[in-house]
C-alpha cells in the first residue's frame, strides 16, 4: 500500500504499508475529518483574504466617487471680487460656494498691495466701502498699533488721507488687517468656502444648451449652480467655458485709441532709462550677449497689435522695525549678474529708489516697483495666461526668485553704492506677514492675463470720458496705467524699455453691465468681474482692487435677480439691477 498524506496547513499523516488495514482505515477516516475541517477554516480565511485585497484594489485603482456641491451660485476664486460677490449673493437670499485655488483669502488686498489705489475715493460704495470701513474700525483699536503709535503713522494715502475720520474709512492698511477683514466677511455671512481646489481646465466644465452645468476641480469635487461667477485674475473659467477673449494689446485702431498697442519712446512715468546705457555684458562688446532681461527682439510701430501683457510683480511688505525685521534671504537660484543693469543705473545718479517704500502702518510698506530697473520682471510674464499650473508655478518662482534676488543684491552686493547700501539694510521682510509662507506675499501681482470679449468692450474712449457707457453698474477713476511690457534695444545701441502709460481720467467713469457679461451665444449663466471685457489701456484703469469689489458685488445682485427670474444674465432687466445697486449704495453715475 502507497502512503497516504493527508496535507494541512498545521501538518501532514503519512500512513506506512505495515500499518494494519483497520488502523488505516480509522486514521484514514482521522484524517479525512481534520482534512475537513482544515478545509473549511482554510476556505474561510481565503474568502476573507478575498474580499480584503478585493478592497484594496477598489480603492487603489477604481474611480473614486465624486464628491457633488450645488448652491445657486458658484464663485470661483478667492479673490476680493469673488469674496465681496459671495457676500452680496448671501444677503440676497441666495446659497453660494466659493471655490478658491488659494488657501488666503482676499487676492492683492490681502497680499501686499495695501497702499490702496482708490483715485477718486467719493465712487467707491457699497460692499467696497464696507471693506475699508472694516479696516478703519481695526485701527481704532489701540491694540493694533504694535510697532507704531496711531498719531506718529503720517495718514499718507494715494491721493487720498490714509485714515478718513470723516466717512470712517481707511485706505491704507497691512496684509494681514486685510485677510482678517475677508475671513470676517466669511464668518458673519456663513460663507461655504472650499480652498485648494482648482479648477480642471481642460475637461472639468460642463455645458449644455450654452449653460455650465457643472464645474470639477482636480481634486474631484464637483460643483453645480445656476449661475457662475469667475472673479480669478486669469479667467479660468471663462476660457474653460469657451468664452472669447482676448491677451496681450489690441492696434489703436480696433477701438479707436491713442494709448494702446506698442508705445516706444513714450515716457509717462519714471520707469524708463534716462540715460544711455550699454546692454551688452561686456560693454561695447556686442559679440558678449545682451545682459539678462533685455530682447533682442524689436517692439515693433507704434499703436500695432501683439501679444505680450504688462509686467507683474509681489508688492513686499517690507519693515524698519529692528524687532520685527528678517534679513533679506539670498533665493535658491541666485546670480548677481541678472542686476548687472541696476549697477549701470546706480552710476549714472539715479537715486529714486526708494520713491515707492509707501508707508502703511506699524513701520511698514507697500513696495512697488519703481524705476527703470526694480521689481517689476519684465518680459518674465508673457506665457502666464495660458500656461498649465506646472509652468505657471515656475513662472511665479521665476519671479520670487528674481525679486528676492534684487534685494538681496542691493543688501549685499560690495559693487552697490554705500549710501544706497547701507539705507536697504534698513528694510526687511516683516516677521508677522505671510507668516506661513517665508514672509512672503502669497500672491504675484497678475496686472492682467486674460479679458474678456463681449458684446460691449470698454475702452479708453470711455475712461477719458469721450464716450457715454450703456447700463452702468459701478464707477472706475484711476489713470489708464500699464507697466513696461518689455525691455529691448534701440537702433542707437542702449537699452531702453517700453509699454509704461499713465494717462489721467478726467473725472470718473461708468463700467457697463455689458462688459462683465459674455456673448448670449457663447455662456447665458457667467459673469465675469475680473477679466471683464475690455482694451489693453482701459483695463489699466478698471484693475483696480476696490473696482473689482463693485463689480464683484454687482455680479452677484444681477445672478441673483437672474436666478429669481429664471432668465439668462444678458436678460437681466436693467432697471431692476440699477435699483437695486442704488439701494445697496452703490455709485454708478456721476449723478447719483
Amino acid at each position: 500500500m502507497f502512503p497516504i498524506k493527508c496535507f494541512s496547513d498545521v501538518g501532514f499523516f503519512v500512513l506506512s504499508q505495515q500499518e494494519s488495514e483497520t488502523q488505516y482505515v480509522k486514521n484514514y477516516s482521522k484524517c479525512c475529518r481534520f482534512s475537513l475541517q482544515t478545509l473549511l477554516i482554510s476556505t474561510k480565511k481565503i474568502f476573507v483574504c478575498f474580499l480584503a485585497l478585493s478592497s484594496i484594489f477598489f480603492t487603489v485603482y477604481a474611480k473614486p466617487r465624486a464628491e457633488h456641491h450645488q448652491a445657486d451660485i458658484v464663485i470661483y476664486g478667492g479673490t476680493s471680487a469673488g469674496i465681496i460677490a459671495a457676500v452680496q449673493a448671501a444677503k440676497m437670499g441666495k446659497s453660494v460656494i466659493v471655490v478658491s485655488p488659494d488657501r488666503h483669502l482676499g487676492g492683492l488686498s490681502s497680499s501686499g498691495l495695501g497702499f490702496t489705489d482708490t483715485g477718486d475715493k467719493s465712487v467707491i460704495g457699497g460692499l467696497a466701502r464696507t471693506f475699508y470701513q472694516k479696516v478703519y474700525q481695526h485701527y481704532q483699536q489701540a491694540s493694533t498699533w504694535k510697532w507704531q503709535k496711531k498719531e506718529e503713522y503720517g495718514n499718507k494715502g494715494q491721493g487720498t488721507p490714509a485714515i478718513d475720520g470723516t466717512d470712517r474709512t481707511m485706505w491704507i492698511f497691512e496684509p494681514h488687517v486685510a485677510e482678517q477683514v475677508m475671513e470676517d466677511f466669511v464668518k458673519e455671512n456663513q460663507l461655504k468656502i472650499y480652498r485648494d481646489e482648482w479648477l480642471e481646465r481642460k475637461h472639468g466644465v460642463k455645458m449644455k444648451d450654452g449653460k455650465i452645468i457643472s464645474i470639477k476641480t482636480l481634486s474631484g469635487k464637483i460643483f453645480n449652480a445656476k449661475i457662475y461667477i469667475d472673479a480669478t485674475y486669469e479667467g479660468d473659467l471663462m476660457a474653460a467655458a469657451k468664452v472669447s477673449y482676448h491677451i496681450g494689446r489690441e492696434a489703436n485702431h480696433a477701438y479707436n485709441e491713442k494709448w494702446n498697442g506698442v508705445q516706444t519712446l513714450v515716457f509717462q512715468h519714471g520707469h524708463y532709462f534716462k540715460n544711455n546705457i550699454d546692454p551688452y555684458q561686456i560693454p561695447g562688446d556686442k559679440t558678449s550677449g545682451l545682459l539678462p532681461g533685455i530682447s533682442t527682439d524689436q517692439p515693433g510701430p507704434n499703436g500695432t497689435a501683439d501679444h505680450k501683457v504688462q509686467a507683474y510683480c509681489y508688492r513686499m511688505c517690507l519693515t524698519d522695525q529692528p524687532e520685527n525685521k528678517i534679513e533679506f534671504p539670498k533665493p535658491d537660484r541666485y546670480n548677481a549678474m541678472d542686476y548687472e543693469l541696476l549697477l549701470r543705473v546706480f552710476s549714472t545718479g539715479w537715486n529714486e529708489l526708494f520713491n515707492k517704500y509707501d508707508p502703511i502702518p506699524n513701520h511698514k510698506t507697500d513696495t512697488n516697483n519703481h524705476g527703470p530697473f526694480s521689481t517689476d520682471f519684465i518680459g518674465m510674464n508673457y506665457a502666464y495666461p495660458e500656461a498649465d499650473y506646472t509652468k505657471r508655478r515656475e513662472i511665479i518662482e521665476a519671479h520670487e526668485n528674481y525679486q528676492k534676488g534684487l534685494m538681496y543684491f542691493m543688501a549685499n552686493d560690495p559693487r552697490i553704492p554705500e549710501k544706497i547700501q547701507q539705507q536697504v539694510k534698513k528694510w526687511g521682510l516683516a516677521k508677522d506677514e505671510f507668516k506661513d509662507n517665508g514672509n512672503w506675499p502669497y500672491q504675484l501681482y497678475v496686472r492682467e492675463a486674460r479679458r474678456m470679449i463681449g458684446d460691449f468692450v470698454m475702452t479708453e474712449n470711455e475712461v477719458l470720458g469721450k464716450k457715454e457707457v450703456p447700463n452702468p453698474i459701478g464707477m472706475g477713476s484711476y489713470a489708464l496705467d500699464s507697466h513696461n511690457v518689455q525691455r529691448y534695444v534701440t537702433p542707437e545701441g542702449y537699452v531702453q524699455n517700453e509699454g509704461d502709460i499713465g494717462v489721467k481720467a478726467p473725472r470718473p467713469y461708468s463700467i457697463s453691465y455689458q462688459a462683465i457679461v459674455p456673448k448670449k451665444t457663447e455662456c447665458n449663466n457667467l459673469l465675469v468681474p475680473v477679466c471683464l471685457s475690455s482694451s489693453h489701456i482701459a483695463y489699466g484703469s478698471v484693475r483696480m482692487e476696490p473696482v473689482f469689489m463693485i463689480l464683484g458685488e454687482s455680479a452677484a445682485t444681477a445672478a441673483s435677480l437672474a436666478i429669481d427670474h429664471k432668465i439668462n444674465i444678458q436678460d437681466v432687466n436693467y432697471n431692476q439691477l440699477k435699483n437695486l445697486l442704488l439701494n445697496q449704495k452703490q455709485y454708478i453715475t456721476s449723478a447719483n
